[in-house]
């Protein structure tokens, strides 16, 4: 197996977002980093400095876009945008979300409960599925032989590194393994990914009731699918 024909390609989370009434911002424009997501991905292009990145490419929206902009800057490359790295949508954008606001006791938002499989609420999961492998394929092709960073959001990572696995891929939002600026590497020989791995460069500076697998904690919301 020559080093040619590896590619690797890091779908990495943004950083934290500046988001002090802890709504489920989705898609929504206007959302950008914190002070404290800006040292995240400042921490994550140091991580990275060294790597043989060709290729920088980000959702459209501002926070993945603020994340990956230091990653490309190190490596002296322009940003690219691809649209399908985007936030999965949600029906319940623009609302607070957090742990005992009772948003689940509401009637008005029942309807939208009925189905965690497909699930009911948002984007399906095979819809996030389809498009991420898209967006994967895309990078890979771009960075043949060499290193390709893709910011993109929670949900949209633990899915599409879910069916790489063969995993389920409906599950408890609280078990992702996808915490704030981390790594999730997927490695190809040829077109196809023979491994993936995890990483969180930044984990010092993540807040513990938002790292992978901490326990909600009321008064703190945590905007699952972020």
């Amino acid at each position: 197996m020559s080093s040619e024909d590896i590619t690797v390609v890091h779908l990495m989370r943004h950083g934290e977002v500046h988001n002090p009434d802890g709504v489920l911002y989705g898609r929504r424009p206007g959302y950008h980093l914190s002070d404290l997501g800006r040292k995240m991905a400042d921490r994550v292009a140091e991580h990275l400095a060294e790597r043989d990145i060709t290729h920088v490419v980000a959702s459209p929206l501002e926070r993945a876009q603020e994340t990956a902009a230091p990653v490309a800057g190190a490596h002296g490359l322009e940003l690219a945008t691809d649209e399908r790295l985007i936030e999965a949508g949600n029906v319940f954008e623009g609302k607070t979300f957090g742990v005992g606001d009772g948003a689940l006791k509401k009637p008005g938002n029942w309807k939208y409960l009925t189905n965690p499989f497909r699930p009911s609420w948002g984007e399906p999961y095979i819809e996030q599925v389809v498009r991420m492998m898209a967006a994967l394929g895309a990078a890979r092709d771009a960075a043949r032989g060499h290193e390709a960073v893709a910011v993109s959001h929670q949900l949209p990572i633990w899915i599409v590194r879910s069916f790489a696995e063969r995993r389920r891929l409906w599950h408890d939002p609280r078990r992702r393994q996808c915490t704030l600026a981390s790594l999730t590497s997927f490695t190809f020989h040829g077109d196809k990914i023979i491994s993936v791995g995890y990483s969180e460069p930044a984990r010092d500076l993540v807040p513990s009731h938002l790292l992978a697998g901490a326990k909600p904690v009321k008064g703190k919301a945590k905007a699952f699918g972020a």
